[in-house]
């Protein structure tokens, strides 16, 4: 009896603790945000400016294997590359999480007749020029995956900047799959896909 009861005083200890572990990583998080972060993608990870993107519900996996490619040089950026001197594989892994619960706004579009066609290519592609439905991929609310990002309520100017950037190979550190697709893509039709995204809550 008296063993078991360790063993639960034992458990809960190891609970309280890794709590406060997260509670530390995610402190740290912040101090890092407040320190640097905030300046190009807001306080809350809602930036104003298209250069930058919104990170506001970004999946925690997909940003810290993101600021990992900037830190190795996997992923090219003369802005983030300073940014991530001096940070931790685990401060990444923090700022994954600290940016995945910030709660994401919804943004009304710029263009709602191009987003009207940008809604058609992004859940059935282009059959006629082999575009793949993006749905497919990032689902069809725009969420992503771990893995893969969400898409929903970012910038369109700064979605449509990065398929340019798979289609001219400047992007290099994701999969080949988006260099297949945005070579395909026409520039109304990228900009049409990028001003729907950036209507979804």
């Amino acid at each position: 009896m008296r063993s078991a009861a360790r063993v639960g005083v034992a458990a809960l200890a190891a609970c309280v603790a890794s709590g406060l572990a997260a509670a530390a990583d995610l402190k740290r998080a912040q101090e890092i945000v407040e320190g640097k972060c905030f300046i190009c993608h807001g306080a809350e990870g809602e930036s104003s400016s298209p250069v930058f993107p919104r990170l506001a519900g970004q999946h925690a996996q997909y940003i810290a294997r993101q600021l990992a490619d900037y830190a190795s040089g996997r992923r090219k950026s003369s802005a983030m590359q300073p940014m991530v001197e001096g940070l931790s594989a685990a401060d990444f892994v923090s700022l994954g999480a600290w940016f995945e619960q910030r709660p994401a706004r919804q943004h009304a579009v710029d263009d709602p007749e191009l987003a009207l066609v940008g809604r058609f290519i992004y859940a059935r592609g282009n059959p006629y020029s082999g575009v793949p439905a993006c749905a497919s991929c990032h689902g069809p609310g725009g969420q992503g995956t771990a893995t893969l990002p969400r898409l929903a309520g970012q910038h369109a100017a700064y979605t449509e900047r990065q398929l340019k950037q798979f289609n001219q190979r400047e992007r290099s550190n994701d999969n080949q799959v988006m260099h297949a697709v945005a070579s395909r893509l026409t520039e109304l039709e990228a900009k049409a896909v990028a001003s729907y995204l950036s209507g979804l809550p």
